[in-house]
């Protein structure tokens, strides 16, 4: 009898066993079961969206553009105020041997038309990019005394960003006013420019459910003083130079619209300052009582300050911040002008001008008028 009741003991405890497993086997189908239908999947909540790392390239790409933008016009204001073409012609206005002491033409008006192309490489979450700009230039500027020299210039440009990548693209139109002037005094030469800018940003973004858009505002300031020496023997000159420039762009917040999960987008602000030193060498030819004018130039560019600032990016309550783009520290510039004198008081140019650094590329040809009187 005892031996019975032990048996009886044990199969109540192995029935037990089973009837658990069986009720945790059961419980496991029904939570997949509730999990598996859409009024449970509702109780959970999705994890809420984070903007990716490169979807603001069209906006680190603008910024960058209204930078270099800036920079470009500086320097052709710098070159207007302290090149060799027009320091020649101011300290022998005729050509050709004319008098020194010759006080007209005072004033003269230009005007420019000129393309730019720029390549920039790929940096950390920014996955590179083209620009195209065309623009025009018109200014005038005036000899207020002997040796000084001032000018105003007006310059409007459309720029074409594209971020083929980031399925991304932009374009900038900036108009810019500038203010320059120069000094002379023996051979050398100070000269100095200031420029304001100011436009409009548009940017679309392909978000595989349509585009996002969005339109913000965009501006630039700079300024730039620059020293040369004007040497020169028979037709022959050589003019080494030296400058320093600051320029700062700064772009507005904005919301986009359309397109899935579009972005609000912070205000940036981004500056450069860079030492430039290189020289200038040239030489004319009298040719059929036309003065045909030859140049190049290099010089060695150094931006020992660069404050890319930063861009925060949201979507929802999701936010992250990514940083702006620009140059390597070092780099080169180069450029060439050939100047015609059609009389002596007008003249046509053209030129080019090459920037080279590490992660950028420019290109710029550019084509002008000049008359004085």
């Amino acid at each position: 009898m005892c031996c019975t009741s032990q048996l009886s003991g044990t199969r109540q405890v192995v029935g037990g066993a089973r009837i658990r497993r069986t009720t945790a086997k059961v419980a496991s189908i029904v939570v997949l079961i509730l999990v598996a239908t859409p009024a449970y999947a509702q109780l959970v909540p999705p994890p809420p969206p984070t903007p990716s790392a490169n979807s603001a390239n069209d906006d680190q790409s603008a910024g960058n553009s209204a930078l270099n933008l800036g920079s470009n016009f500086l320097e052709r204001l710098g070159n207007q105020a302290s090149g060799g073409v027009n320091r020649a012609f101011r300290s022998n206005p005729g050509g050709g041997g004319a008098s020194a002491a010759t006080e007209d033409p005072r004033y003269r008006t230009w005007f420019e038309g000129y393309g730019i192309s720029v390549r920039t490489d790929a940096q950390g979450d920014f996955v590179g990019d083209k620009r195209k700009t065309v623009g025009g230039v018109a200014g005038f500027g005036a000899r207020v005394a002997p040796g000084v020299n001032l000018g105003f210039s007006v310059d409007q440009s459309h720029t074409d960003i594209d971020v083929p990548l980031a399925l991304q693209s932009a374009t900038l139109d900036l108009t810019q006013v500038g203010f320059s002037g120069s000094v002379d005094k023996g051979p050398w030469t100070w000269a100095f420019a200031v420029v304001h800018g100011f436009g409009k940003v548009r940017s679309s973004r392909d978000t595989g459910l349509g585009l996002a858009t969005a339109g913000y505002r965009a501006a630039v300031d700079g300024a730039l003083t620059e020293i040369s020496y004007y040497w020169t023997k028979d037709q022959m000159r050589l003019v080494p130079k030296g400058a320093l420039e600051y320029v700062r762009a700064t772009s507005a917040a904005f919301q986009e619209a359309g397109g899935l999960d579009p972005l609000n987008v912070g205000a940036t602000a981004l500056s450069r300052a860079r030492l430039m030193i290189g020289a200038e060498i040239g030489r004319y030819f009298i040719v059929d009582q036309r003065i045909l004018d030859l140049s190049a130039y290099g010089k060695f560019v150094d931006n020992f300050h660069q404050d890319l600032g930063s861009i925060q990016v949201s979507l929802g309550a999701q936010s992250i911040v990514v940083p702006g783009i620009g140059e390597s520290r070092y780099g080169a510039d180069a450029g060439a002008s050939v100047s015609l004198s059609l009389t002596n008081v007008a003249r046509l140019y053209v030129n080019y001008d090459g920037k080279f650094r590490r992660e950028l590329t420019s290109h710029q040809g550019m084509v002008g008028f000049e008359y004085k009187w």
